[in-house]
């Protein structure tokens, strides 16, 4: 057997043990993996490598400051060893200290450029903070020393698209697929550049591996609905119909959703927000545009085109405000919304500036940021209070075409209650009974801006939006398709198309969708 180099200066007993702990770990043993291992730390108090195996433990474990304590004291003996570096930055990550996390991997791309691991992470992260270039050029060293590195391939497509890099990307996918041809992620991708469609090679492909039998569960979801775009943008609707039925019923095994508790979380909200004390400061929150609505409504567009404004950064997808009401949620020991009513002024102050704290990053550039994290409409009701000034633009496009796009789109993360035709309907009626009632609670905050109304009169509708946001008119928001931004979401393709009439699809389906036109009811018209 070839000495392992880390373990250079430790005896082989000891080496030994150092290797059985991590075996044990790998075995899912990870009692016995610490044992060994603080016994190596104990007889090798000097050496960093008993160290950097315990403070994976301690990551696997779920406790990652003690793992950030272990990797410094390996580092106060090996200051310059990249891995040590690598780790910490995993561990420093898994604590939300994203500033230093970076700062980690960084070192430890400088001391040793040649390992792909640290340029993944550093990629990945970057990717998730929406730095797309620099995830880009990080990913990039990552599979050049790694070609057959499957996700940071998968990863590197995906930072492509969101900077409108479809060749690129594309090709990206189809070097992951050459490896792993059932590889969903890269299916994934391929087929939401909905600009450049699969061809009759892809469908050949996808269906050859669909009938294998050993596919993870999460491969064929993904591999179903690129079927199923396939198929429809050939027009064989009720193939493509019964491919994304197959995927759909699939993801719902895996990730069921509760219309029930669903339901009774909206009549909660909307109870709790009632009635809500005036706030302390109206104009907190100004830099804000909250953009809220169901997936597959608009809403990237709509972000495209305020993020068009020299005034207004587009931020995409952000959790800050779950976070703050979630850990305040922590904090009370009562989950969101039972504890709204208890909430005073100054508490819905605090929130909100805690907010905004997190956010500062998106104003360093410009003096207004967008926030279009969809989830966020389950909170419009409490921003009268906790962010009084900013703007809440809900967008909406027909109920059909939103219930029919969201059921057809695998998204990146995959929303519960998208796997169901009538759980969609359930959670359209919810959102739609929500977002009226807290419109009309605050109609001056909360602004309706719809989809085919924009594609309609484009001009019109996006002065009108611009005027809901305080936004003098600038008319590089007619031509949004052009900024260069990164689009992190399904539709990072779309919007960088002209606008343009005729975007509906569900018509096509006929017959097939009259059981959906039932379950939505009168949203249906």
């Amino acid at each position: 057997m070839t000495a392992d180099p880390r373990m250079a200066g430790l005896a082989p007993a000891l080496a030994a043990t150092v290797h059985a702990g991590a075996r044990a770990l790998r075995d899912g043993d990870p009692r016995r993996a610490e044992t060994l291992l603080l016994q190596a730390c104990g007889q090798a108090p000097g050496h960093p490598e008993p160290l950097r195996y315990l403070a994976i433990v301690q990551l696997h474990t779920r406790r990652a400051a003690e793992a950030v304590a272990t990797l410094q004291r390996a580092l106060a003996v090996a200051a310059d060893d990249a891995l040590l570096h690598s780790d910490l930055g995993t561990a420093l990550s898994a604590c939300g200290r994203r500033d230093e996390a970076l700062a980690s991997w960084r070192r430890a791309c400088a001391l040793d450029p040649t390992q792909p691991t640290p340029w993944f992470n550093l990629g990945r992260n970057l990717q998730q903070d929406g730095d797309t270039e620099g995830a880009i050029d990080a990913l990039e060293a990552a599979v050049s020393r790694a070609p057959h590195l499957l996700p940071a391939l998968v990863l590197l497509g995906d930072a492509l698209v969101h900077a409108g890099r479809f060749d690129d990307a594309a090709a990206r996918y189809r070097a992951a697929l050459a490896l792993h041809p059932a590889c969903g992620d890269a299916w994934r991708g391929l087929s939401n550049i909905k600009t450049v469609p699969l061809g009759a090679a892809d469908g050949l492909a996808l269906r050859t591996q669909l009938r294998r039998g050993d596919l993870a569960p999460g491969d064929r979801v993904a591999m179903g609905h690129a079927l199923g775009k396939l198929e429809e943008d050939r027009g064989d609707f009720a193939a493509a119909y019964a491919a994304f039925r197959d995927a759909n019923a699939l993801q719902k095994e895996l990730t069921p959703w509760r219309a029930e508790a669903f339901e009774r979380f909206v009549d909660a909200a909307l109870a709790a927000t009632a009635t809500l004390p005036p706030p302390l400061d109206p104009t907190l929150g100004s830099e804000a545009i909250f953009i809220v609505g169901l997936p597959r409504s608009g809403s990237t567009l709509f972000e495209q085109i305020l993020a068009a404004h020299p005034e207004v950064e587009g931020a995409g997808e952000l959790p800050d405000l779950g976070i703050v009401l979630q850990q305040e949620s922590l904090r009370r020991g009562q989950p969101y919304p039972q504890w709204v009513p208890q909430a005073t002024a100054g508490d819905w102050d605090r929130l909100g500036r805690d907010y905004l704290a997190r956010t500062a990053r998106w104003r360093s550039r410009r003096p207004r940021f967008t926030d279009k994290q969809p989830d966020n409409w389950k909170h419009a009701g409490v921003l009268r209070a906790m962010l009084p000034g900013a703007t809440v633009v809900e967008t909406r496009r027909d109920p059909v075409e939103t219930a029919w796009s969201c059921y057809k789109q695998q998204f990146y993360a995959q929303p519960h209650f998208a796997n169901d035709l009538a759980d969609i309907a359930c959670y359209l009626r919810g959102s739609t009974r929500a977002m009226d009632l807290w419109r009309a609670r605050a109609p001056g905050q909360l602004r309706q801006h719809r989809y085919e109304a924009l594609l309609d009169d484009p001009e019109a509708r996006i002065r009108a939006l611009l005027d809901d946001c305080g936004l003098a008119f600038d008319p590089a928001c007619l031509v949004s398709h052009r900024a260069q931004r990164s689009v992190r979401t399904a539709s990072a393709a779309q919007v960088r198309e002209p606008l343009r009439a005729g975007t509906a699809r569900a018509l096509a389906y006929g017959a097939l969708l009259e059981p959906l036109l039932g379950m939505l009811g009168p949203l249906a018209g």
